[in-house]
């Protein structure tokens, strides 16, 4: 990769922090998060990481963040957009509260936007590259996930709209993940066997393929959705 610099959203914790360190040993990659103790955690654990206390969701903190990227390494060559929330707002439709919804669209898909608006211009003069992180759970659903299925929905869609907007300069892609390990919990051997490939996903799982995404050897590859899950969303379930 040739020391990129790279910037993680939601990079503190989960399927972010996975991506930020697998990959930190190749580029120069800044975590932006609201978490700031999460954030200087990462930094304690791996110095060769760069962390940004950023509420992705403020259009001033986002321009903010970008000019002292520049500022401070020149360039920017990729934006992994990886920002999101779902819980607590899994409430029944009829109990969802209005602000609720909005605040789940506004952090998992206007942010998104936000962020490829401020760095577009510093993306295209590296003929950089954007990934965003949906989810299988804009092509499927378990109850009462409405706001977090619109959001991750609407980002495929806002992908492929920003690829053919942004080429040829920079390529846009997406990765919805299905079950991706990040708390270490214990797993059942059910839950590994559900997945035609005998097991739980790792972030290491997402990160290869964002790796693979903003290198040249996918230069050919812009506006499509990697659906990366261990096979679950093509496995047909019956209850007897």
């Amino acid at each position: 990769m040739n020391k990129k610099v790279v910037l993680v959203t939601g990079g503190a914790k989960g399927i972010g922090k996975g991506i930020a360190t697998y990959l930190c040993e190749q580029a120069v990659v800044i975590i932006a998060d609201n978490d700031e103790d999460a954030g200087y955690q990462c930094v304690s654990e791996n110095p060769l990481l760069r962390f940004k206390c950023v509420d992705v969701t403020s259009e001033a903190s986002v321009n903010s963040l970008i000019l002292e990227i520049i500022q401070q390494h020149g360039q920017l060559d990729a934006l992994i957009n990886n920002a999101a929330i779902s819980h607590p707002y899994n409430a029944p439709v009829e109990e969802l509260e209005l602000d609720e919804w909005h605040r789940v669209l506004t952090v998992n898909l206007t942010a998104p936007l936000l962020m490829a608006k401020h760095c577009t211009p510093h993306l295209r003069k590296q003929h950089g590259s954007v990934v965003n992180i949906s989810s299988t759970r804009a092509l499927q659903s378990e109850p009462n996930t409405e706001a977090y299925s619109a959001s991750k929905g609407g980002l495929v869609a806002l992908t492929h709209s920003l690829a053919v907007t942004l080429g040829p300069d920079i390529r846009v892609n997406c990765i919805s993940p299905g079950w991706i390990d990040v708390s270490h919990a214990p797993l059942r051997d059910i839950d590994h066997h559900q997945h035609p490939v005998g097991h739980v996903g790792q972030p290491d799982d997402v990160a290869s393929m964002v790796k693979y995404l903003i290198s040249e050897e996918a230069r050919f590859i812009t506006g499509q959705n990697f659906i990366i899950d261990g096979g679950m969303t093509r496995k047909m379930i019956y209850q007897d």
